[in-house]
């Protein structure tokens, strides 16, 4: 009787208990893009995501769930906005706010950077972004559970959205639920995700199409992870010793180690390592132990002329130079490091006989005037407050629940081919840098030559390449070739107007 007694005491206060609500705030503000001055409006905040419950078989109401945080940029005086192009934004992680692809290309207002993307003397700044894709579309920036100021609401579980499946199904309902009451299911729409972001944008793909009917126009995929096979370094997959190689050579050529034919042209070089990275180097890995003995010299020698490290280290390797490994080894003789997400900085351990990095030299140098400057930006101009920390890239997600890829590669790509399958007019962007040892461009174009498209659906696919790493945008040369690759995409993915 005490137990009953209690779970119908648990009961109502459970019902008495006050429901999470919408914390919604609005930003009036300008920017001026190829010249040309637009007004925008921004809405800043938290809705709560809500799950229909059921009570013996009918429905019996709706469970809040989770709040989940956005910053949306509407441009005003669009006469029909239902016609006007949204892109949905996000990164990855899993355990990244939306905040890189938010501040450092997308949006607005971008942080201070020199033309490189080297860290300044703090205190950092943000100014205008003249780069911005204002001008061609709206923009939602969504932050995952756990992630930004996105949180499970009370009496929920944080780990439960820690997972593959469930991330794809509320991020997707968040984009169904902010579509309704905007009014935008008309608009043509957009996804941009970065890194895992990639992942989460070919699952919502799919998603959103069979569980919404909500058709896409496009997709944007910078930095990108589909296939997790292509990544990683577990005993008996080569496959990305062969993927990583060509990144590793424009790394080493980008720190004057190769020899002066190969840094003669950089384009040239790493056409010619990609060549034997997916002819000679896979023959020689796919043969293992039984590799001959003077292939196997010929293969050493190539590698250390390709990575621009000695050949005695790439036999004691065996062939296989991990990607960790040669961010320590390139430059250890200078007692430097170089970048896991922009192989182009350099880090100083304490050291300089170790194995793996102490730190990513290339994280370290957006860490902090990402962090500073969004914290400054969201409470002075957008007006949103909240004493939560904002969580920009967090390890709360961690474990991350794969299911259903447990035991297995977890591989999006057959996702996306059937999207587009279903919808033929779905146009994807795929955005790589040169310098990116996170997700390399080989693998990216590995993964895209095996989605096993039709034919025909090919030409919905453009690959563009960058001078820096996994953030590209970082290097202001980039951004604005990015600025220029993504009006011509949003461009040809958008219906012309009648």
């Amino acid at each position: 009787m005490a137990d009953e007694a209690k779970a119908k005491e648990d009961e109502k206060k459970e019902k008495d208990k006050p429901e999470p609500k919408d914390n919604l705030v609005e930003t009036q503000h300008e920017v001026t893009i190829k010249g040309q001055k637009i007004s925008y409006t921004v809405t800043t905040g938290t809705i709560v995501l809500k799950e229909e419950t059921e009570k013996d078989g009918k429905a019996e109401g709706h469970k809040p769930k989770a709040e989940i945080f956005f910053i949306a940029y509407t441009r005003d005086g669009i006469e029909n906005r239902k016609k006007r192009p949204i892109t949905f934004s996000f990164n990855g992680g899993p355990g990244s706010s939306s905040v890189w692809l938010h501040l450092g290309v997308l949006g607005p207002r971008r942080i201070v950077t020199d033309k490189e993307g080297n860290l300044l003397q703090p205190p950092y700044g943000l100014i205008e972004n003249e780069h911005s894709i204002l001008d061609q579309t709206d923009l939602v920036f969504i932050d995952p559970v756990s992630t930004g100021y996105s949180r499970a609401v009370e009496g929920e579980k944080p780990r439960d959205f820690h997972a593959f499946k469930r991330d794809i199904e509320y991020v997707g309902d968040f984009i169904r639920l902010y579509c309704s009451r905007y009014g935008r299911w008309t608009s043509p729409k957009f996804l941009a995700g970065e890194s895992y972001g990639t992942t989460r944008a070919a699952g919502l793909s799919g998603y959103l199409q069979e569980r919404h009917g909500m058709y896409l126009n496009g997709i944007m995929l910078i930095s990108v992870v589909l296939n997790f096979q292509t990544i990683r370094f577990p005993i008996g997959n080569d496959l990305p010793y062969i993927l990583y190689l060509p990144t590793m050579t424009a790394t080493a050529w980008y720190h004057k180690k190769l020899d002066k034919q190969l840094q003669a042209n950089l384009k040239n070089t790493l056409a010619e390592v990609r060549q034997f990275a997916l002819t000679e180097y896979t023959l020689a890995l796919m043969q293992g132990a039984t590799l001959p003995e003077k292939e196997r010299v010929k293969i050493e020698k190539k590698l250390s002329r390709y990575l621009g490290l000695t050949m005695e280290f790439v036999k004691r390797c065996n062939l296989r130079v991990q990607y960790m490994r040669f961010c320590k080894e390139l430059l250890r003789d200078q007692r430097r490091t170089v970048g896991r997400l922009d192989s182009r900085f350099l880090g100083i351990d304490r050291d300089a006989a170790g194995e793996y990095f102490e730190y990513d030299p290339s994280y370290a140098t957006i860490q902090g005037p990402y962090t500073a400057t969004f914290n400054d930006y969201v409470r002075q101009e957008l007006k949103f407050e909240s004493d939560l920390p904002y969580e920009i890239l967090t390890g709360k997600v961690w474990p991350w629940n794969y299911e259903p890829h447990l035991n297995e590669f977890a591989n999006v790509a057959e996702t996306l081919r059937k999207a587009m399958t279903i919808n033929p007019f779905l146009k994807v962007y795929v955005a790589n840098g040169y310098y990116d040892l996170a997700t390399p461009f080989l693998a990216t174009e590995y993964t895209i030559s095996h989605l096993d498209v039709d034919p025909s659906l090919m030409k919905n696919i453009i690959m563009r390449y960058y001078e820096a790493g996994h953030m590209m945008y970082a290097h202001l040369p980039s951004l604005v070739k990015m600025k220029a690759d993504m009006d011509y995409f949003l461009e040809t993915a958008v219906p012309t107007q009648k």
